[in-house]
């Protein structure tokens, strides 16, 4: 590869650079601040659990089931899993 090459790459390193401070600066703290709720959330019921309280969304999350399954055999081709292994579950 020629010196043509590595400009080629150095400009665009440069622009993906650019395009993610541009996306930080005008979603970046919307974006952070998600993730965190979303972890507090987890954080919240891995502790419920371990203290031995029933979870709390277990009941809601009844009504996911359908749609999770509907979903399954996708979800485990994209893990890399020909199959998904639980009798009944999946393929």
């Amino acid at each position: 590869m020629g010196r043509a090459w590595h400009r080629t790459v150095s400009a665009w390193r440069r622009v993906e650079d650019f395009h993610q401070q541009v996306f930080d600066a005008r979603w970046g703290h919307a974006r952070r601040r998600e993730a965190r709720d979303q972890q507090d959330t987890l954080r919240a019921l891995l502790m419920l659990e371990t203290l031995g309280v029933d979870n709390p969304v277990a009941y809601e999350t009844l009504d996911l089931i359908p749609y999770m399954v509907a979903d399954l055999h996708s979800w485990h081709q994209r893990l890399g899993r020909d199959d998904f292994g639980a009798p009944g579950g999946c393929c």
